[in-house]
């Protein structure tokens, strides 16, 4: 069955050249070789603030290009987010996005009582895709993968998008041809799957 997939590149620089986009490239193309349909959204090419105050969080207007964000990920039934791993966590221009975009009205709601939050984007299941200079088993279990359980947890979770799955890369600065055609080829097929 054929699927609507959103593809969030969360690097913070725009250009082409990171394997995090070469990644991304290799889901879409997976994708569309069996007829999911494909929107692909770069963060760094947006025009959005950071968000500064709850107010304008809970009651602020979003900017046209993070407008256009929600609607495409209103219209996916999959996402897809890749971004490196920065000192640690998400580079802050991917958070600033994601506090942008996941904010009540579009992710969630009050429930009646007003005492919790209504989750609207229930149905919706995603992938994340982190890549890092470090060994990939080094972040995972010494580090504990923080910036990962927070995205899979407190942003994505908290919306209501589930099941969630993870891929992460580790030594990517490595001139291993091999292991990266490894990766693009599994991303190929992820991509292919839908998940």
């Amino acid at each position: 069955m054929a699927r609507r997939i959103a593809i969030i590149l969360g690097h913070p620089d725009a250009q082409a050249n990171h394997f995090g986009r070469a990644l991304a490239d290799a889901y879409a193309t997976g994708a569309a070789q069996v007829g999911h349909e494909v929107k692909t959204l770069t963060v760094a090419t947006l025009d959005f603030s950071l968000l500064r105050r709850k107010e304008d969080w809970e009651n602020g207007t979003p900017s046209e290009s993070i407008r256009q964000a929600q609607g495409m990920i209103g219209w996916a039934d999959h996402l897809l987010i890749v971004y490196p791993l920065w000192l640690g966590s998400m580079p802050a221009i991917l958070k600033a996005f994601l506090e942008q975009v996941f904010r009540p009205g579009f992710a969630i709601s009050k429930s009646d009582t007003g005492k919790s939050w209504r989750k609207l984007l229930s149905g919706k299941t995603a992938r994340i895709v982190v890549t890092m200079g470090m060994p990939a088993f080094l972040y995972r279990w010494y580090f504990g993968a923080h910036s990962l359980k927070s995205l899979k947890r407190n942003i994505l979770g908290f919306c209501g998008i589930g099941p969630i799955s993870e891929n992460l890369i580790g030594l990517v600065e490595s001139p291993n041809g091999a292991k990266r055609e490894k990766w693009l080829g599994k991303m190929r097929a992820l991509g292919g799957a839908g998940r």
